[in-house]
């Protein structure tokens, strides 16, 4: 968000999971997860219940990083505790740091709070005009989605946010499914991803299923819904793909956009074709790996 506002050259610090434009991943980095590389999907979904349900975070803030970079301003979140560094854990470090920085807090649940996220942004740092524009420009092509799409037939979607165990689309994305032009038969716009257990998904019969694991990126989505087809395929998936769920899909910044865009691309593209090589995908083959 920042970067995109045009502030890149002010951000002093990001957290482990800041890969994005590649100038941020080479900055000071002010967290790191508990939870041990490696692990499946079923293991760290169990990982992160045991830890949680300890009372403890699931992950560190480094505080002599946060005291060495001595930032005025803090953008924390407090959406999903398993995503990051807890907003209270950064509250209660922040207070301890020379200058009293500002903590900025951001919360959304819908696409149109990440969109009044790049005002507030623009605004803590003094440049409102930023986020206007931003927000302006990220509106316009969403209209030229909703333009596009307006009048089809809606195919049905299947948004899995993790495969063992299943989790449906939350927050913002059976909303980006429906500026899309699709049917999101399980998620609901605003709530978190639920889990479900697979027999709950069973014969839904999606025309779309898109299997988008929370913070991976597309060659690892692709290996987890292979690893996972046979229970893809018991919910009657008609068609099955991976997505950058990391880049377009699990965090609320400007790159929403771009899964919405590869969306409509996906299930209506007579009239939103994408560009070749524009949103990384991989359309599966039922017990193929990593498809065509």
């Amino acid at each position: 968000m920042l970067f995109a506002l045009g502030f890149g050259d002010q951000v002093v610090a990001v957290t482990h999971e800041c890969d994005f434009p590649p100038e941020a991943a080479a900055l000071p980095h002010l967290s790191e997860t508990v939870i041990e590389p490696g692990l499946s999907p079923a293991e760290i979904d169990a990982e992160v219940k045991r830890v949680v349900g300890q009372g403890d975070p699931l992950y560190r803030l480094k505080a002599e990083v946060l005291e060495s970079v001595r930032p005025d301003l803090i953008i924390a979140q407090d959406v999903c505790a398993v995503c990051a560094v807890s907003y209270d854990d950064v509250l209660a470090i922040a207070a301890r740091l020379p200058g009293n920085p500002v903590v900025l807090k951001q919360d959304p649940t819908s696409l149109v709070e990440v969109l009044g996220n790049a005002i507030e942004v623009a605004e803590a740092t003094g440049n409102p005009e930023a986020g206007v524009a931003l927000k302006a420009e990220l509106d316009a092509r969403i209209e030229s989605v909703r333009s596009a799409v307006s009048g089809k037939e809606r195919p049905t979607v299947l948004a899995l946010e993790w495969l063992d165990p299943p989790f449906t689309g939350g927050h913002w994305v059976p909303e980006m499914i429906e500026i899309a032009g699709g049917r999101d038969l399980v998620g609901k716009a605003g709530l978190k991803s639920a889990e479900h257990g697979w027999d709950e998904l069973a014969n839904l019969d999606p025309d779309l299923t898109v299997v988008m694991p929370c913070g991976y990126y597309v060659d690892e989505a692709a290996t987890q819904a292979d690893d996972y087809m046979d229970r893809i395929r018991s919910t009657g998936a008609e068609r099955t793909v991976a997505v950058d769920a990391a880049a377009s899909f699990s965090r609320p910044g400007p790159r929403l956009i771009d899964g919405i865009e590869l969306l409509a691309g996906l299930l209506h593209p007579e009239v939103f074709p994408l560009e070749e090589g524009q949103i990384q995908y991989r359309e599966m083959q039922t017990g193929d790996r990593f498809g065509g």
